[in-house]
């Protein structure tokens, strides 16, 4: 008994080891040890740390099992059913992911972690009054939360409460200022109070901070449109192009800047490789008015009835 003990904390201690240094298919053989002694069927952190593992490499169905046996082990621990819930929650499983982030909630009413993603889900049920409950909670635990400090202001920036997404906002930025989507966000609700040339600024910045998240492009491209600086607009969606070659909507949105500048022919081009991306531009290309001729000229020439 002496020996296996003493193997058994030998193998965790590897693990966490090898764990550390990122060196993740010798901790999961070294946890893989320690399961199989006497002792690792009854280390309910042992079976934690396995499952988060597992839950890590997309292995959910061995990390489900895990956490389930953590459960039985102790109904009263709350991480066993937060575990479930972000098992269920990664598979799209929303309802049945609630159902285990509330339980973790009630054995722990402090578990920030269950609060965040439990005020999700509710945000996507368009729960909006129990989302703002939740994220608010998590802000009381935890002021310094990156996410619910995001999460939040979005939520408030859609119901149109710009000054309490500004604050949150700004908040989220205090905390990390090189978050290119705190950065985007700024640009966002200071464009919708009038700020524009403050939410120019965040969207450069946002895009120096991720050249590959093509909204900042778009946004601050649609910024240089409503002052008719369509030339400005064009230069600024063409390197949101370079850099996010599949995204659809920014060949669209070109489309339609060519087209004020007269430039049907690049207009065509841009709009054929938006619906090439994402088909469903057709059809909505046909009611848009800023297009309806550039959407009828790429639909003979799609045909084959263009004169040459």
């Amino acid at each position: 008994m002496i020996q296996k003990n003493y193997k058994y904390g030998n193998y965790k201690t590897l693990a966490k080891i090898f764990y550390a240094k990122r060196h993740i298919d010798k901790a999961l053989e070294m946890y893989e040890k320690a399961y199989e002694q006497p002792e690792g069927k009854k280390d309910v952190e042992l079976l934690i740390d396995m499952a988060l593992l597992y839950d890590e490499i997309y292995e959910d169905q061995k990390a489900e099992k895990l956490f389930k046996e953590v459960i039985t082990l102790n109904p009263e621990e709350p991480r066993g059913y937060y575990g479930l819930g972000m098992i269920y929650d990664n598979d799209q499983n929303y309802s049945e992911a609630l159902k285990y982030y509330e339980k973790a909630i009630e054995l722990n009413p402090d578990y920030n972690k269950a609060y965040f993603f439990a005020a999700n889900i509710y945000l996507d049920m368009g729960m909006k009054d129990k989302a703002e409950e939740y994220f608010l909670k998590v802000l009381q635990l935890n002021p310094e939360d990156f996410w619910a400090n995001l999460n939040l202001g979005a939520m408030y920036e859609e119901e149109g409460l710009y000054p309490k997404a500004y604050e949150l906002f700004s908040r989220a930025l205090e905390i990390d200022p090189y978050h290119y989507m705190a950065l985007f966000n700024m640009g966002v609700i200071s464009a919708k109070l009038g700020k524009e040339a403050q939410a120019e600024e965040f969207y450069k910045a946002s895009i120096r901070e991720n050249p590959q998240y093509p909204y900042s492009y778009l946004n601050l491209a649609i910024l240089y449109k409503e002052k008719q600086d369509y030339d400005k607009a064009i230069e600024v969606i063409s390197e949101g192009i370079n850099n996010n070659e599949d995204a659809g909507f920014l060949y669209y949105n070109r489309a339609c800047f060519y087209v004020q500048v007269r430039n049907n022919k690049s207009a065509v081009e841009d709009l054929k490789k938006a619906i090439e991306i994402y088909p469903e531009f057709q059809e909505y290309a046909a009611q848009d008015e800023e297009l309806m001729e550039v959407a009828s000229c790429l639909k003979l020439r799609t045909e084959g009835n263009v004169d040459k």
